[in-house]
């Protein structure tokens, strides 16, 4: 396993990143325990969640998956040895297991979300948190072509957060932070902020990047690259359709998005194309379809971690083992010259 220093700090993280979402939902508790004895063996010593997962939101469900990586880390007393990242929403609404009401991210939500977070982990700190989205209404989630700006829909203005974040760094319940599905104007205001308030910078953004959608590279890769802020790919395998898995129409059982539609834009009908002949280069070549897609983003100058997500055991070693991966200078000309005849071709 490779591993890489999370700008801005000295902590060392796993280039490939154990995702969570689906416990709670797609995943039993025991099931996510097996992931974690499976990938802190095989080397990842990163790992994200967030408060409202698992994916997708449910109510009756939010914090499970919080909740699941907290009883293992009690039982596994592994605490000490990981970089352990959490994020809070401003898409919440208060729900039968107590968790909290967000409106935005104003300093109370802030610390209301850290909170409830650091109970359900059962620790008193965090590696790393990120702001979940942006609080206000702009290009991500799937929007683009913002063409005008109604401030009055804004929530909380950056410095109110990036100023409770700082108080969270000076009280030791977070040691880095980041953000997440944020645009380049966020990223600068984020920067800015913390440089005129003498605040803490922002070490990473976790946004979606795959063969798929590349849309990272319009702007926010010379953001990073020239900031010295880590991408935290998420969503390398377009929510398990650069597998494979689904073209033809296919629904395998219990995968993703047989279960539910609400990410069907990941595998949108003008996709299905680009993914077969991606799938053709990786057995071209062979390689797993899921490796090569997880080893193009984790090979990126910007990315400091790919993070993966997985229902089964199986599908987790392969992509773990795609960390291991160095693509060949034959298997990136074929990916390039794919990029160049059908870009970005879903949100």
């Amino acid at each position: 396993m490779q591993y890489r220093k999370l700008p801005g700090t000295d902590m060392e993280v796993s280039a490939i990143c154990l995702g969570t979402m689906n416990w709670g939902q797609q995943n039993t508790e025991e099931d996510a325990h097996a992931q974690l004895d499976y990938a802190t063996a095989h080397g990842v010593n990163f790992i994200d969640t967030a408060e409202i997962y698992p994916i997708p939101p449910d109510r009756t469900k939010q914090g499970t998956t919080e909740t699941y990586l907290g009883s293992w880390l009690k039982k596994s007393g592994k605490r000490k040895d990981l970089i352990i990242a959490s994020k809070a929403s401003c898409m919440l609404q208060k729900n039968s297991m107590g968790t909290r009401t967000a409106v935005g991210l104003t300093r109370a939500d802030i610390r209301e979300a850290i909170e409830g977070s650091l109970l359900r982990l059962g620790t008193d700190y965090l590696d790393l948190y990120q702001m979940h989205g942006p609080d206000r209404i702009t290009n991500v989630w799937g929007r683009y072509g913002v063409e005008d700006i109604d401030t009055s829909q804004d929530g909380a203005a950056i410095e109110e957060t990036l100023s409770a974040l700082a108080e969270l760094v000076t009280e030791g319940k977070v040691r880095a932070i980041g953000v997440s599905n944020e645009t380049p104007w966020g990223i600068m205001q984020y920067l800015n902020v913390a440089r005129e308030k003498g605040f803490p910078r922002i070490s990473t953004i976790q946004n979606q990047y795959s063969l798929l959608s590349r849309k990272f590279e319009i702007g926010l890769s010379e953001m990073c690259l020239r900031e010295h802020i880590g991408l935290l790919a998420y969503s390398a395998l377009s929510m398990g359709s650069l597998t494979g898995k689904y073209l033809g129409g296919a629904r395998p059982p219990a995968a993703r998005l047989t279960l539910t539609d609400r990410n069907a834009h990941y595998n949108p009908p003008q996709s299905q194309v680009a993914i077969q002949r991606y799938v053709d280069v990786a057995k071209k070549h062979g390689l797993d379809p899921a490796a090569m897609a997880i080893a193009f983003a984790t090979s990126r100058s910007f990315t400091t971690s790919t993070i993966i997500g997985a229902t089964t055991l199986e599908q987790l070693a392969v992509d773990i083992e795609a960390g291991n991966i160095t693509l060949s200078p034959e298997v990136m000309s074929d990916i390039a010259d794919i990029h160049r005849e059908m870009p970005n071709t879903h949100a």
